[in-house]
């Protein structure tokens, strides 16, 4: 018995050794297979297709649940942009962006939608014309996940400056006298018409100066003091991809500045000798240096960013008007809604690539006490005039970094119209007859700013 028993447990010792290395095999081999065969990635799920056709550029945004990885190249004789995108299969939310291109797009005609090969889906955009694209991805932020942006700019950028020249929609000049038709004078070398009942005399020798002529020589002087133009940037915030702050009843603060900014440069250009810039006509998105840029390129006078405030709690209320400070905030709450409006560009979406991450330094470096004391002159007076329709949210002109009232060498202000936050006063700031209330205030107190700080001689191309 002393014998059997050690050789039962032997043989139960190696039945269990053999068990194990049985299992050990499956295992490995389980693991073999899983290493040799190729593993298939998830493809990526499109979940969202926006555009946002504008003169000064189109966007295309496919935003979508991961990053994306893409191979792009121009096509001449038609002008096409051709995008490939790896690690994505075509689905019924990708194919929307073919009926999302609007026939007054400037610059895409149509664009292709099609699996390429497997896991790649390629884009083909028909083009208007040259363009210069970007193509750059953005990491979530806010309400977005992955978006994967296409940024088609003309390849020969119009100028600001030239632009609004072109569209000249400003009043000249005072409409002239109409008078009765005369037989002309041919001896009338001034260009202007006579005056009624005047008769053609022959030209003296020797003329005297009449009281006419000394009144004509007046006009000219006064006509020159002014000959100018003043020109005013005004600055929708946000756009496109950016909606800025939303109201409990879904309205937009992109929406509502825009509204009361084209309300705004119609009042100013019925003044004589002023016209108007906006560096956003439409629902696009301008980085917030561009718009500073823009304001520079037309050697603007003023510049003033038109803006909603939000706050989570929702009673909050009143108007506030801004300005620039190199020495900190004026307060908490100034340095907060600074940095909330400085954000702008993470959320609308920037290629970091091409973007000047000097420039706001350069320029706040730039930025003159004089500057800064002209702007916090003309923010009282604005103040002041819509403290006549609206509620302060504080009495006086608060100051921040702003990054968007960096211009160095124009007067600059940032003016919250209202607390979109508020439901009374979301319903004010969508009712047309307080964006014109809120337009007339701030054109009453651009015209008494002018009035103590008549604007320098500048040297102008028009």
């Amino acid at each position: 018995m002393s014998r059997i028993t050690p050789l039962r447990s032997e043989s139960l010792t190696g039945a269990t050794h053999a068990k194990k290395r049985r299992t050990l095999l499956k295992a490995g081999g389980t693991l073999l297979l899983s290493v040799m065969t190729p593993h298939t990635a998830q493809a990526a799920k499109i979940l969202a297709v926006r555009v946002w056709p504008a003169e000064d550029y189109t966007r295309v945004t496919l935003e979508n649940d991961s990053e994306l990885k893409t191979n792009h190249f121009t096509v001449k004789n038609p002008e096409r942009l051709v995008v490939d995108i790896e690690g994505l299969e075509l689905n019924p939310t990708l194919k929307e962006l073919v009926a999302k291109i609007q026939s007054n797009d400037p610059y895409i005609r149509q664009v292709r939608v099609g699996q390429n090969k497997p896991n790649v889906v390629r884009l083909v955009f028909d083009l208007k014309e040259e363009i210069n694209p970007q193509v750059f991805t953005l990491q979530p932020i806010g309400n977005y996940k992955h978006r994967l942006v296409f940024d088609l700019y003309p390849a020969q950028p119009t100028d600001p400056l030239a632009a609004l020249i072109e569209k000249g929609e400003w009043q000249k000049e005072p409409a002239p006298q109409q008078v009765a038709p005369t037989t002309p004078n041919l001896n009338n070398t001034t260009g202007k018409p006579e005056l009624r009942g005047d008769k053609p005399t022959e030209k003296p020798e020797k003329p005297e100066k009449t009281d006419t002529q000394l009144a004509e020589k007046s006009d000219k002087n006064r006509e020159k003091s002014v000959s100018r133009l003043i020109t005013i940037a005004i600055d929708p915030g946000h756009g496109g991809e950016d909606p800025g702050a939303l109201g409990r009843n879904g309205s937009r603060e992109k929406d509502v500045v825009l509204a009361i900014a084209k309300r705004l440069k119609a009042k100013i250009e019925q003044l004589p000798n002023m016209r108007v810039m906006l560096t956003r006509d439409g629902d696009y998105f301008v980085p917030l240096n561009v718009r500073v840029e823009k304001a520079r390129a037309v050697q603007a006078d003023l510049f003033m960013s038109v803006h909603a405030d939000a706050f989570v709690n929702p009673s909050a209320r009143g108007s506030s008007v801004f300005a620039l400070s190199e020495k900190g905030a004026s307060s908490t709450a100034a340095r907060w809604l600074a940095d909330k409006e400085n954000a702008a560009d993470l959320i609308g979406g920037v290629n970091i690539k091409t973007h000047d991450k000097q420039l706001a330094s350069v320029l706040l470096d730039l930025s003159t006490t004089a500057q800064i004391n002209d702007s916090l002159k003309l923010g009282k007076v604005v103040l002041n005039e819509i403290s006549g329709i609206n509620k302060l949210h504080k009495g006086a002109v608060e100051q921040a970094g702003f990054a968007v009232l960096k211009a160095p060498d124009i007067p600059s202000i940032l003016i919250e119209t209202a607390f979109i936050s508020n439901p009374e006063e979301e319903a004010r700031l969508t009712d047309s007859d307080y964006q014109d209330q809120m337009a007339d205030a701030i054109v009453k107190g651009i015209k008494k700013y002018f009035s103590k700080n008549p604007p320098l001689a500048k040297s102008r191309m028009a």
